[in-house]
This record gives C-alpha cells, structure tokens and sequence, in this order.
C-alpha cells in the first residue's frame, strides 16, 4: 500500500465499513478521502422521503463514529461535486459500490466517462446485491418477469452470493478542507414527528447486529408462518439497515445459514432467503424496467378508471381513519414507527386500489414519504403487484379482505389494540368490524362509530365488485 496515493471513497448506500467491497479496495490503494454527498438534484422526485432523511441521518452519524469522525459531508449535484473533490485532493482515484435507480445509473456513467478524461481511474463495485441484475437472464438472454424461475433457475443456479469480507485492517483517512457539517445537510424533518422513531430504531452498527441477532434467535425457526402476524416478533426489521447499506445481503444470507443446516426440509430458511430473493427481484425489475416507479409494467392498465379526485378520499386512508380496524392499525405503525409490518403492506395497498380505486402511484408516494425503509426497487414492485398492473404481480381479482384478514392474522386483535386504542377494550368478536358489535357493546366498552371510531368509509362487498366491473371494463377497451 503507497500511502502517499490518494483516492476518494464516495460512500452512498452502503454505509458500514463490514462488507464494503469498494473501502476494502480503495484501502488497499493507499490513503482515502472518504465522502458522502447528498444529491437530491440528481434524485428528483425521488430525493430520499422524510422518514428516510431521519434514518439517513442516524446512518451518517454512525458511519462517521467508525470512521474517527473522518466522513467528508458535502451537497449537491454529484456530478460537479465529485469531480471538483477529486481536483482539490489530486486524487488518483475513486471508488464506490454501485447503485441500481435509473436515474443513478445514468448519473454514474456520466462521472465515471468525465473522471476518465482527466486520467483519473474509477472502479465500481456491487455491496447491496446477491446478483447482479443482468447476470440473471433466460436461456433466450431477456429478464426473467416471474418471480420464481428468477430465483429458483437463474439465481440459486447461476452462482452462490460471494461470502462477506472483511473489515480492512487499516483505513488511513485525508483530511479535507470544505466540507460541510452533517448537520448542514438538513436531513431531520421540521416536523420533530420522527422523535417516536428514536425510541424504535437503534440505527447503528450495533444496533443492526443485534436486530439480527434476534430474528436468528427469535423469528427464525418460525418464519415460514410466523412472518404473517403483525403483532408478533417473527420477522427481521432489517430492510431499512439494507436499504442504506448498513448491512448487506450477504452478511444476512450466510448468518442465516450459519444459524441453520441447509437442508430441503427446512422451510422457513427457504422461506427466509426466498424473501431476500424478492428483494433481488424488484432490483431486477428496477434495472430492466426503469419505468417501473411510474409506469404500468402492464399497459393494459393504463386504461383503469382510477377516482380522479381523491384528495379527501386519500387523507382518510393516509391517517388511518377508513373504519375497518386492521386497515387503520396499519396506516398508523406507518406513521408512528416508520414501519409496517409486510402483511398489512399487502392489505393496506389493497385497500386502496381495489377497494378505494385510488392510482397505485398515490400509495407508492406516501411510503417513500413515510418508510425508513422507502426503497425506490422495493416499493415500486411492492405497488405494482399489489395493484395487478406489474410484473408477477397478484392477479387483480385477488382482493384482501381486511375483515377476514384481521380474524386470521390478529385473531385476538393485539396489533389493533396497540395502533387504534379507541377500539382496546372491545371484545375480540367484535375489533375486527365494530359496527357489526350490539350498540350495548359499544357503549359498554366507550366506542361511539362515527364519533370516537369512524363508520366504514366504504362497503367492502360494494367496492370488491365495483373493482371487478372496473377491471372487466378495462380488459374490453383493451380489446376494443
């Protein structure tokens, strides 16, 4: 290592020092300049959301505690940024782990084409990915458009994701003149809501370690049918940690294996690493489909009739007051927590687009607003195949019933209870469709519909068909 040769190290979303392919060998070229640059220019209209500049924030500061306080914070279009560092520093070099939006892709070849016209070598690597998404392909070399031949034929028999490496045994950090305070970057939201998330969310090093920790101890064993009650502790929580890099894929996937034999009996491992694999396959769809975040996969859906104005139909649906108990249960973990539990991810986006008849893209807008975990491949897959308009997605007839999904997956109505505190104290029989309790029950337990919990804000037999004939419309203009 000549530590006299300078190269900078632009950390992006992959913020730790465990498993960094692009820090490992960027140390092993001599000394580092080791950035971050907030780019909401090149992001657009997917600049991070208020939730994820919370945890964003959290990750920086971690980040730059295992770095002697030696992260460079800088703003701006990352275009001119970077070049401008690497020219103040007389860097020789520049690495970083790659990203998959589009609009990223797009920004990195054009540094990577300006970087090389100053002589100035640049190298990139993957740390967020098992696969890298076209080296997945079909026997005919097009993209895989269901989920499981993608993983099951492409990915588990193309090669095994790489073991993670290894912190590098010394980091020798430049420092810098001109860089900005974290704190100038202003990541925290005005609106100090997110206080309730410090409370909820240990986000650091340490913090990610022990949350896996528990799922290994805790959620593991069970995963294959625990992961679908909300109220129970059965799933990771770790998508936000992946989602900004604090933990890679591949320090998940074999510290799972580890806990556990490999064995075809095993299904809820299976289970567990398939779900890794849907989150490689929304990246898929991301990088050969870069329309995916607003764009039906399915053009057939282009003609739906979405409700064209549903601005007071959505706030309702946004702050949890729709009348069916599980759908509102969820709405708030959203925005009390940052989080909501995957199942009622599922049931809330149902809601709204089949039973509501509000635009997939409305819903998809709220997440990145509201997740610590809004992830631009995730959430845009997420949408579309709940909506029925994506690739893979649930056929559109397949309609969660919030009712019969609270009966089955809150039997005793514990996540209610926790997230509509208004309803506690009803009977078990009846939290899951108050309006169907006798008046003497509510009023015995202080529950007024229409005054302290609304009235369903639709019927949910009305709105099930009244989706169906909306989609059966859509299917003959399609034909037409």
């Amino acid at each position: 290592m000549d530590k006299s040769r300078v190269s900078v190290l632009w950390f992006r979303q992959d913020l730790r020092i465990a498993d960094n392919p692009a820090l490992i060998e960027a140390c092993k070229d001599g000394s580092i300049v080791p950035i971050y640059i907030l780019d909401d220019k090149s992001a657009g209209d997917w600049k991070y959301g208020a939730a994820s500049r919370w945890f964003l924030f959290e990750a920086l500061t971690d980040l730059n505690k295992l770095l002697n306080n030696q992260l460079l914070f800088f703003e701006g279009d990352a275009s001119k940024v970077l070049i401008d560092i690497v020219k103040e520093v007389g860097a020789e070099g520049v690495y970083w782990n790659r990203c998959y939006e589009p609009w990223a892709i797009e920004r990195d070849s054009r540094i990577k084409k300006s970087l090389k016209v100053l002589n100035i070598s640049v190298q990139s690597f993957n740390s967020s990915l098992l696969w890298e998404p076209w080296a997945v392909l079909k026997k005919d070399g097009t993209p895989y458009k269901v989920f499981t031949p993608f993983y099951r034929k492409g990915c588990l028999v193309s090669s095994s994701p790489r073991m993670p490496l290894e912190i590098p045994s010394n980091i020798n950090c430049v420092a810098f003149e001109g860089s900005k305070s974290l704190s100038e970057l202003r990541l925290r939201p005005k609106n100090n809501w997110y206080k309730k998330f410090e409370n909820i969310w240990d986000v650091s090093s340490d913090g990610v370690a022990a949350k896996l920790r528990g799922f290994l101890d805790e959620g593991l064993d069970v995963y294959r049918e625990g992961r679908n009650f909300p109220s129970k502790k059965y799933v990771s929580a770790l998508s936000p940690y992946l989602r900004f890099g604090m933990i890679s894929p591949n320090m998940v996937w074999y510290a799972a294996i580890s806990e556990k034999t490999l064995k075809s009996e095993d299904r809820n491992l299976d289970t567990f690493l398939s779900e890794l694999g849907w989150r490689e396959f929304s990246y898929y769809l991301l990088y050969h489909f870069p329309q995916l975040p607003s764009q039906n996969l399915q053009s057939k859906f282009d003609a739906f009739p979405w409700h064209k104005d549903p601005d007071d139909v959505l706030e309702i649906w946004e702050k949890g007051l729709t009348g069916y108990p599980l759908v509102d249960a969820g709405m708030r973990e959203l925005y009390q927590t940052g989080y909501m539990h995957n199942r009622l991810r599922m049931v809330v986006g149902s809601f709204l687009v089949k039973n509501l008849l509000i635009d997939w893209r409305e819903g998809e807008k709220w997440f990145w607003d509201c997740l610590v975990d809004a992830d631009l491949a995730s959430n845009s897959a997420g949408w579309q195949w709940i909506a029925g308009c994506g690739a893979d997605a649930a056929p559109y007839f397949r309609i969660f019933n919030p009712i019969t999904q609270s009966e089955k997956f809150d039997s005793e109505g514990e996540y209610i209870r926790k997230y509509v505190p208004e309803l506690s104290k009803l009977p078990s029989k009846y939290i899951h469709a108050p309006w169907q309790a006798p008046e003497e029950i509510l009023k015995h337990n202080n529950v007024e519909l229409g005054v302290t919990y609304p009235l369903p804000i639709v019927d949910i037999k009305e709105s099930r068909q009244a989706a169906l004939e909306a989609f059966s419309r859509t299917k003959l203009q399609v034909q037409a």
